[in-house]
């Protein structure tokens, strides 16, 4: 059970990078973005494929941060320049990335077993793979936080939230918000794009078919860090959310403990998002009942 938790909570702090990414579009520019499905598997194919080729694998996690970026850029072109609504121009871009996608990999699978990751320095002085895999990205994830918090506090972090919050209160002061839209889904997607690099990397093999449901994935995670660990401090948000990730993780190793078949995880995962997102609705029902309930005492 030890090394099922272990593994759960490896897997949590990689793909939180990833929920941080969904958070930049959910909840900060509140654009549901579904190019995430399409750019998870760019930063997985080009690390990859770049790591296959023999690049150095820290050089190949870059690239494939730069072209998750790139996919963002084009989403951001066909909403703000092209006029095109948000949700389609990231259904547009996922379409067009799984082409992408197999140019890159040159086909379905790639396999990384006995090449060298990120993760081997580490392995190298005498942690096995999945301890590697958890300090390497405690650390990582530790440092990004950490420079997104800083980002978001400059005056470029504050006016892609501005935009976020009151779009038209943003434009009156001055701020473009085309450029900040089109700078959110670059940084969303760099951060998704470089959440698949290092999943492929662990897992050791990178796949066509590894995106498929990851927005739902990462949906969950926001919610349940929000659900869970409600903060008004941005940086403690920013936490909230790599916990969400472990738990959302440590919850689909628990049930699949217990003998849920794998097929069925998908629509355990789309249930627990609609709990999870239906919970306001629930306590705010709840409230006059609670409320009438001390009144008659």
């Amino acid at each position: 059970m030890l090394n099922i938790l272990l593994g759960a909570v490896s897997l949590g702090l990689i793909w939180a990078v990833m929920t941080i990414g969904v958070y930049i579009t959910f909840r900060i520019l509140e654009i549901a973005d579904l190019t995430v499905e399409g750019s998870i598997t760019t930063g997985a194919a080009i690390a990859s494929y770049s790591i296959y080729s023999g690049m150095n694998p820290f050089a190949a996690t870059l690239l494939a941060l730069l072209g998750g970026m790139a996919a963002g850029l084009v989403t951001g072109i066909f909403h703000t320049k092209l006029q095109i609504p948000a949700l389609l121009s990231g259904i547009l871009t996922m379409i067009g990335l799984y082409s992408v996608n197999l140019h890159i990999m040159g086909k379905a699978t790639i396999s990384l077993l006995r090449i060298d990751t990120v993760y081997t320095g580490l392995e190298n002085i005498g942690l096995n793979h999945t301890n590697s895999v958890i300090l390497f990205a405690l650390i990582f994830v530790i440092g990004l936080v950490s420079i997104l918090y800083w980002f978001f506090g400059t005056e470029i972090g504050c006016a892609i939230r501005a935009t976020g919050t009151n779009f038209q209160m943003a434009r009156a002061q001055g701020i473009n918000t085309n450029n900040m839209i089109m700078l959110g889904l670059v940084i969303s997607n760099g951060l998704v794009a470089l959440c698949g690099a290092l999943i492929a990397q662990s897992q050791t093999y990178a796949d066509i078919q590894m995106g498929i449901g990851s927005i739902v994935i990462g949906l969950a995670s926001v919610i349940i860090g929000e659900v869970i660990f409600a903060s008004r401090n941005f940086f403690k948000k920013l936490l909230t959310l790599v916990l969400g990730a472990i738990i959302y993780r440590v919850i689909i190793a628990f049930v699949l403990w217990l003998g849920m078949p794998a097929n069925d995880l998908r629509l355990f995962t789309a249930l627990t998002v609609a709990a999870a997102l239906s919970l306001p609705m629930f306590k705010a029902y709840l409230r006059p009942v609670k409320k009438s309930i001390k009144e008659e005492v």
